[in-house]
């Protein structure tokens, strides 16, 4: 789950600054986003490295793998999912809405994300960053 929440953010960072993307995140940069000491990001990147997820020079800018990408891509869309959900369905705030999205899109399985995006689009909900 943790580690999901560090690809899922290396992946925003990419997506909303796409000139600081091309040569890799600073671990600073994701500790500040996350809320969370570097200590802990050089932890999780440690993981994710052994996990091959990421690559990183020694105390270098982080850069995501193919599968590393592929999953934090998948977080993110999920995270959008449930944000719009809760936002545009329910008619919770954005904020709250923002954080439950963050703990609940680790709760679902690929299969029932799939299948409520796809009811989401059928019926015009976009997943908006």
């Amino acid at each position: 789950m943790a580690n999901e929440d560090y690809l899922e953010c290396i992946v925003r960072i990419e997506a909303e600054e796409p000139d600081q993307g091309t040569d890799g995140i600073r671990s600073v940069e994701i500790a500040q986003r996350l809320d969370v000491s570097k200590a802990s990001v050089n932890k999780a990147i440690a993981s994710l490295k052994s996990q091959g997820m990421v690559e990183q020079a020694h105390y270098g800018k982080v850069r995501l793998t193919e599968e590393g990408r592929s999953i934090g891509a998948a977080v993110w869309r999920r995270h959008r999912m449930l944000r719009a959900f809760l936002t545009d369905e329910l008619g919770v705030e954005f904020d709250r809405a923002d954080e439950e999205a963050c703990k609940m899109e680790h709760a679902l399985s690929e299969d029932t994300m799939d299948r409520w995006i796809a009811h989401m689009e059928r019926d015009g909900i976009k997943l908006v960053d």
